[in-house]
Parts: structure tokens; C-alpha cells; sequence
């Protein structure tokens, strides 16, 4: 099991929208990434700059590139394009961030 921790960033405005959408998430997406390893997946907000913060534990056996080829993500992602920004394709821009600090 590994961590991927990663930001995104929010549109101004749409921050209630962002949790109520997530409040609401579609149980087959939930059930689609529980099935592809990943796990304990929180994210937070930064309300002055935007910036979302993720973090995710991700299985052994995780393959990273059936996620995003799936037409359930596809679709969360085309939701989600209105109100955060992407890449043409709408998903998410994404920045990996480094693990600098453990402590269990």
C-alpha cells in the first residue's frame, strides 16, 4: 500500500458547490475506485487560495492507467470541469506533491 498525495485547484465561487457535489457522489464511482485499490481517499480545501488537497492510499496491484479511460470517470469528470480547473480532456489538472514527513 502507498500514498499519492496531489492538489488540484477550485474556480472561485464554487466551494459549496465542490462539497455538495462530493457530499453526493455517485455510489458506482465510489464502488468503480474502491475496486481499483484506491483507498482513504480525503480532500481538503484551502479557502484563500483554492487549493484542493488530496490524499490516497492506493494498493499494491493499482494501475493507474485504467482510471482514467473509464467512461464513469469520464463522466465525473465532464460534471466536475464547471467548477475546478482541467486539462481539454476535463480532468482534473493535478500536481504530485513529495512526501517530506511520516509520523504514525
Amino acid at each position: 500500500m502507498t500514498k499519492h498525495a496531489f492538489t488540484m485547484k477550485l474556480k472561485a465561487g464554487f466551494e459549496e458547490e465542490y462539497k455538495r457535489r462530493h457530499d453526493q457522489i455517485w455510489p458506482e464511482l465510489s464502488a468503480l475506485l474502491s475496486e481499483h485499490g484506491i483507498s482513504d481517499y480525503t480532500i481538503y480545501l484551502d479557502p484563500e487560495t483554492l487549493i484542493l488537497f488530496a490524499v490516497q492510499k492506493l494498493s499494491s496491484d493499482f494501475d493507474p492507467a485504467a482510471i482514467p479511460d473509464h467512461p464513469l470517470v469520464k463522466k465525473w469528470w465532464a460534471y466536475m470541469a464547471d467548477i475546478m480547473e482541467t486539462n481539454p480532456d476535463h480532468s482534473p489538472i493535478e500536481k504530485p506533491l513529495i512526501e517530506v514527513f511520516h509520523m504514525d
